[in-house]
């Protein structure tokens, strides 16, 4: 026994939507410029066929074109400037670097985008240095080491300067050999049981991957892997 929508297509008849959501399959065939003729006579258009279609597309450009940050009507408008800034940073705390690239991007000339951050940094709404130790401490509970937490504050737009020395600090204080070593504990926990230079290798790799010195590696994995 064959579905009604079955014997509809052998007849040359296609199932039309009904008004509540469902199959007017007593009904309805689509005529031969592509329309579709309703059980009450009513002859369906093709865009109001496509109706639903158009408007999930209508919805979906709305949200793009709301998403979409407008280019500023004067690109020296100082004002302006100073409350796009403010706004990025009640989003996130952010270095001069990174917010002087947003507000560029933003369509502001470059000049004025300059005198709003020399002036956030005078009432200390930017602060690099503070911003950079922040980093640092992110990187360490990441289990970085020092060339990969310069690379993250390179990223995040901290001056290399700034960045190089803030992580010599961690550096002297012990915080990448620390992060290496709980590097170590987790790995040689996670890898319990497996072969030895599996383990090895993982830890070699995660290591290599977090950005840590060769020869601090190198001491973790004889003693915790041995």
């Amino acid at each position: 026994m064959i579905s009604a929508e079955r014997f509809l297509e052998q007849q040359g008849l296609q199932p039309v939507l009904s008004e509540a959501g469902g199959s007017a399959l007593s009904s309805g065939r689509r005529l031969q410029d592509g329309r579709i003729e309703s059980g009450c006579g009513r002859v369906l258009c093709n865009d109001e066929e496509d109706t639903p279609k158009r408007m999930r597309h209508a919805r979906h450009a709305g949200r793009v074109v709301a998403g979409v940050s407008r280019t500023p009507d004067d690109p020296n408008d100082l004002d302006a400037c100073r409350e796009a800034a403010l706004r990025l940073l009640d989003a996130a705390p952010r270095p001069s670097g990174a917010m002087r690239e947003r507000l560029v991007g933003k369509g502001y000339a470059p000049e004025v985008v300059d005198d709003v951050i020399a002036r956030l940094i005078r009432v200390r709404l930017i602060d690099d240095e503070a911003y950079a130790q922040s980093a640092v401490r992110y990187c360490a509970s990441r289990l970085m080491g020092y060339r990969g937490a310069v690379m993250e504050l390179k990223r995040k737009g901290v001056d290399r300067q700034l960045a190089q020395h803030v992580c010599d600090e961690a550096e002297s204080q012990g915080v990448f050999a620390e992060a290496a070593w709980e590097l170590g504990r987790r790995t040689a926990r996670k890898t319990a049981g497996l072969d030895v230079e599996v383990r090895k290798r993982r830890f070699w790799s995660a290591g290599g991957r977090k950005g840590h010195d060769p020869e601090v590696l190198r001491e973790i994995a004889q003693e915790l892997f041995a």
